[in-house]
């Protein structure tokens, strides 16, 4: 199975940046995606970052071009390097992987991280 486990996070002014880590735990499962979401009290959970196997990234319109997803897989390890931080920004952000379970796709969750921007 397939383990996440978030770190960092917290609270920072509009402006400033934060860094997001999740650390993968996949013993025996082949990992095809990591993706960063976040959710906001009465909004649906929102895809912000992929980065799939092969390396290609994707990032959803609201954080290009502030918004960096990486991973270093020697570490096993995902990050989100945020900057510029808008106060809209502020929400719960969760890591999530896709991984392969006998031949199919399945997906695990971190256990979310609070990032709050003030004005």
């Amino acid at each position: 199975q397939v383990q996440l486990t978030q770190s960092g996070g917290g609270e920072v002014q509009s402006g400033g940046s934060l860094t997001l880590s999740c650390a993968v735990s996949a013993k025996f499962n082949a990992v095809h995606a990591l993706r960063w979401y976040r959710h906001n009290v009465g909004y649906q959970r929102e895809m912000i970052a992929s980065i799939s196997d092969d390396g290609t990234v994707n990032y959803a319109d609201a954080v290009k071009g502030r918004f960096t997803i990486s991973r270093n897989q020697a570490k096993d390890m995902l990050y989100l390097q945020m900057n510029t931080l808008r106060p809209e920004d502020t929400a719960v952000y969760y890591c999530n992987a896709e991984f392969d379970l006998f031949g199919s796709s399945a997906f695990t969750w971190g256990q979310g991280t609070q990032v709050t921007v003030s004005s």
